[in-house]
């Protein structure tokens, strides 16, 4: 499969412009950095849950939960990557072929947009095979997750691959 089955894909799981404004950091664990003492208890809650989210999105595509990932995702979602914009539909119909086998998420930041929906970003780096070629990949992530009923759902994702220096 080309590289950009490969980046739709890497869109789809990582569900995503930086966005920094000064907000706390999380580490990997979802936790707060201590250098997020300033952000507000309603904030780091928020922050929690949507990067509880996330993980889990990623989680379900590493146990091959294609089911869970769907419905973590919005029906009216829009996923961007270098190829442009792609439904729900696409995604999951690209992620089929899809196995995660580990992926870690450094540098998270949150931005709050309302009382139940939010943004993150975060750098992403992920191994796995798409349609049955391995692959390894750097991103960058901006995901707006929403609670919408007593579901959250990823509503938009971006992804910017990161472009390694020649050697």
């Amino acid at each position: 499969m080309k590289i950009t089955s490969v980046l739709i894909v890497v869109v789809a799981i990582s569900m995503s412009s930086a966005l920094f404004l000064g907000r706390p950091k999380v580490s990997d664990a979802g936790t707060p950095s201590p250098e997020s003492r300033v952000s507000k208890t309603s904030d780091v809650s928020l922050e929690q849950q949507i990067v509880a989210k996330e993980r889990e999105g990623l989680d379900a595509l590493k146990a091959g939960n294609l089911e869970r990932f769907a419905n973590l995702t919005a029906d009216d979602g829009v996923f961007v990557d270098a190829q442009g914009p792609a439904s729900k539909a696409t995604v999951v119909k690209n992620v089929a072929g899809f196995t995660l086998s580990e992926y870690s998420m450094e540098n998270i930041q949150f931005v709050p947009i309302s009382a139940n929906s939010g943004l993150i970003t975060y750098k992403i780096y992920e191994k796995g095979a798409s349609h049955g070629k391995e692959f390894a990949a750097q991103a960058y992530v901006s995901s707006i997750w929403m609670e919408r009923g007593s579901e959250w759902v990823c509503l938009f994702s971006q992804e910017t691959v990161v472009r390694l220096p020649a050697k």
